[in-house]
């Protein structure tokens, strides 16, 4: 059932429910809202609350940090309830990728699923980058990397990504235990972190809550500073009401990842019940975590003594002799990373998964194994991937898993709206309160993040975009199964049932 032809087509969400019985590219139904949940939480708690907690209160916020993770929080849980109503609608893989294509057409979902592979492709391979730094803390030796000539190859990098890429090909059923014991590991450091934490707290060093502004530091301008400062001529602040609204802005990336529970939506048993269950329990969890810790952090030490751009949370235990403590944060940083990485390479596979068997990718990759995994695909994700995190140094190219994945909640919390007038007809497990305020509230949240992102991220991502829509033409609208095997529709075809 389509409602337009050419590039704005739309894939019905009947015909998206039945393409999931296609047995040459089925996916095994084994999760459940508990699965789901470790999922949410494995993949948002990662090394972020070890150490952009501490780097962003001692530049950026000082004790205020623990209101920019509110602020974010807000932002991801108006697009959470969007998200929830959207997969319990439209139980398929692919999650903003299969959302779009029902509702704003196949142009726009192809932007969408290329938006998600930078997001999930880059995360896997930073977040890899950074399991391999903490593998070296753990170890106590030096960064396990390669110098080859002039070309340095992080070869720790690299083995985390290929005993995800083996487990995740294995089944989503063993990835889900693996990461439950990482996940218990993680939560038990972060509890000994606050646990102790605690016992050092001081309320005056919460004083000034909201420091000061203050000028940035050099180089902080020009193609550096975010879009909202240059638009404005804010000019680009520390601390003070721009510093926390900015540092929203960079602590999402810590909350970024619970949207990848909704790409599992068509391995889940029930999923009606258990997406909803599993994408708001998580973000309820990791928001509780984060603030808690923030407070205690900036509870232990003066902001001003995390000025350090390399501050962590172990920098506070350091002051306070419990030097102890940064061994077990390690630990607990590791575990963290194991299960992004494992997470975010699962959202990867599942989107182009659901890219190839519409065909706008080689529908070849889309085949599954008798275990009910594409195999394939898995492969490829992880040979790119590795490749990336062998070789190359990000940088600032971190910036672009946010802007990727706003860009993706935007079109998330309208397209709730859009698939409420166009089909109020369909079963909806779980519905969004308030529409259309909700998903307004959550575009426009979102919105206002993506303007605190530099311009330099701004341009890489626009340059990222328009390299896509070249591939959409010169390959997916031709290979398209949507058009080529869908012949015009009758009107009365297009009236809901009664």
């Amino acid at each position: 059932m389509t409602r337009a032809s050419g590039v704005f087509r739309t894939k019905s969400v009947e015909q998206s429910i039945r393409d999931t019985d296609d047995p040459d590219a089925k996916l095994r139904k084994d999760l459940t809202a508990k699965d789901l949940t470790i999922f949410g939480v494995a993949v948002v708690i990662g090394a972020g609350i070890f150490t952009l907690t501490a780097r962003t209160a001692g530049s950026v916020t000082g004790p205020s940090v623990s209101l920019a993770f509110v602020f974010a929080a807000v932002a991801c849980g108006l697009t959470a309830l969007c998200y929830a109503e959207f997969a319990s609608t439209v139980p398929v893989a692919g999650s903003a990728y299969t959302f779009a294509y029902a509702t704003f057409g196949e142009v726009i979902a192809w932007i969408i699923g290329w938006d998600l592979i930078l997001e999930f492709a880059l995360a896997v391979s930073v977040v890899a980058k950074g399991w391999s730094q903490y593998l070296a803390e753990v170890l106590g030796s030096s960064a396990p990397v390669l110098s080859l000539g002039s070309v340095r190859f992080d070869w720790g990098a690299v083995a985390i990504i290929a005993v995800v890429g083996v487990l995740l090909a294995t089944g989503t059923k063993l990835s889900s235990r693996v990461s439950a014991i990482a996940v218990a590991i993680k939560l038990g450091v972060i509890a000994l972190v606050l646990v102790v934490g605690a016992t050092y707290f001081t309320p005056s060093n919460l004083t000034p809550y909201i420091p000061p502004s203050q000028p940035a530091e050099d180089g902080a301008g020009g193609m550096h500073q975010s879009l909202f400062s240059f638009l404005t001529g804010a000019g680009n602040t520390s601390f003070g009401w721009y510093g926390l609204l900015a540092a929203a802005s960079l602590v999402f990336f810590a909350f970024i990842g619970f949207d990848v529970v909704a790409t599992t939506a068509e391995e889940t048993r029930n999923p009606q019940r258990d997406i909803p269950r599993g994408i708001l329990g998580s973000l309820a969890i990791v928001t509780v975590l984060y603030i808690a810790v923030s407070l205690v952090l900036t509870g232990m030490v003066s902001y001003t003594e995390l000025a350090d751009g390399n501050a962590t949370l172990a920098t506070a235990f350091a002051i306070h002799g419990a030097t102890w403590v940064k061994n077990i944060i390690a630990i607990g940083a590791l575990a963290g990373l194991s299960t992004v990485v494992m997470v975010m390479y699962l959202g990867q596979t599942r989107v182009l998964f659901a890219m190839a068997r519409d065909g706008l990718l080689p529908r070849s990759l889309a085949k599954t194994s008798s275990k009910g995994t594409p195999v394939r695909l898995t492969v490829l994700v992880g040979v790119v991937c590795a490749l990336l995190a062998g070789f190359v140094d990000f940088g600032t190219l971190e910036e672009m898993v946010n802007i990727g994945t706003l860009v993706a909640f935007v079109m998330v919390a309208i397209g709730v709206l859009v698939l409420r007038r166009t089909r109020p007809d369909l079963p909806r497990g779980f519905r969004v309160p308030f529409v259309p305020v909700v998903p307004i509230l959550g575009a426009v949240a979102c919105l206002w993040l993506m303007l605190n992102l530099s311009i330099e991220t701004w341009l890489r991502f626009v340059i990222w975009m328009a390299l896509g829509v070249i591939v959409y033409f010169a390959y997916g609208r031709r290979h398209s199964v949507l058009g080529r095997a869908r012949p015009p529709v009758a009107e009365s075809e297009l009236t809901p049932a009664r």
